[in-house]
């Protein structure tokens, strides 16, 4: 089976030759080939050679085109502020809490901001890979665009004070969000993978995400499906499992878990999804590679009667990780440690 057969065989439960590995490599592809992460971010060619790099190291089943969190907002009109080696952050915000979204466009995907070089990042890893791997865009969640908008701390306030207005932003930003995933899918992607930290249980409380924001990414994912992904994929980190079983009632086949979840929980919650997650991203930079293939294997074999799983870390393995601790994980698909074989 080649990387996109496993990973699909596994969303439909089907059995696979080994267990599929998803690992949720970002930036480190950039660190890895001696890359500024700044340079990742804005070159759609680097950010797609620096993927196949990586997978051609370490053998994943998976390549990602994913940039950051702030690729929707700053073609919307928010200022980045870029430094080498970080993540941007959001120097000056599009919207003030309180201000029509409708005063805004929907970003054009080939030509605003940091869009166009994603979609050329889709392109061309499709073009290398083919149907050999599975090939995953990226967009933001609503909620999520919504606080990159306007600033977390504002947002919140913002839906408290204003709820009617706050669902405005939430579903202008939940068409931002469809019109870039559509792009996607035009351009060669298997699945945009919809990534919505901010709304965690971490960041707002269950029954907010229920009202608010299970609408909107049901919307989401469907339009999606609508428009040729092969599968859905939802992405939230954190103490999520207060919403894991909202999950499928949003459409998501593939639901991703964070080590703050067990695998026996994240399974009871979504006994009919599959599932990608769980080890802890800074066990890759801190643990040992003996420690790493321990908890992936022991996570591969809760799952051994089950099937349903993607080998993942719960969030983005960070840029600094140690290559062999990555090793360790991918090892793990089989049972033989690479300092035995």
């Amino acid at each position: 089976m080649n990387g996109l057969e496993r990973v699909m065989a596994a969303v439909r439960f089907q059995p696979t030759d080994r267990l599929p590995v998803v690992p949720q490599l970002f930036g480190h592809a950039a660190v890895l080939a001696g890359i500024k992460l700044v340079d990742y971010l804005h070159d759609g060619a680097l950010l797609a050679r620096c993927q196949l790099s990586a997978e051609a190291r370490y053998g994943h089943d998976a390549v990602f085109a994913f940039m950051d969190l702030s690729v929707e907002t700053e073609a919307v009109g928010s200022t980045l502020l870029y430094r080498d080696e970080l993540y941007p952050d959001v120097a000056k915000y599009a919207l003030r809490p309180g201000d029509d979204p409708a005063r805004l466009r929907i970003p054009e995907p080939r030509q605003d901001g940091r869009m166009p070089e994603l979609l050329h990042a889709v392109s061309l890893l499709r073009q290398e890979a083919g149907n050999r791997l599975l090939i995953a865009g990226s967009v933001v969640g609503p909620m999520t665009l919504a606080t990159q908008l306007v600033g977390i701390e504002d947002a919140l306030y913002f839906a408290a004070d204003d709820p009617d207005g706050f669902e405005r932003l939430l579903d202008y930003a939940t068409d931002v969000i469809i019109t870039f995933g559509k792009a996607q899918l035009q351009a060669g992607a298997h699945v945009p993978v919809v990534f919505d930290p901010s709304a965690s249980p971490a960041v707002v409380p269950a029954a907010f995400f229920r009202e608010f924001l299970l609408p909107r990414l049901k919307k989401v994912l469907s339009a999606f499906r609508q428009n040729g992904a092969i599968t859905t994929w939802l992405n939230i980190a954190g103490p999520t499992a207060p919403i894991l079983p909202l999950h499928a009632e949003a459409g998501a086949e593939i639901a991703n878990f964070d080590y703050y979840v067990s695998a026996t929980e994240a399974q009871r919650c979504l006994p009919h999804t599959c599932l990608d997650g769980n080890l802890k991203s800074l066990d890759f930079v801190e643990a040992t590679p003996e420690q790493v293939f321990k908890t992936a294997a022991a996570l591969r074999d809760s799952f051994a009667g089950r099937g349903g799983f993607l080998l993942s870390s719960g969030c983005e393995i960070p840029p600094e990780s140690k290559p062999e601790n990555i090793e360790a994980m991918i090892a793990a698909c089989s049972t033989v440690p690479p300092w035995q074989s």
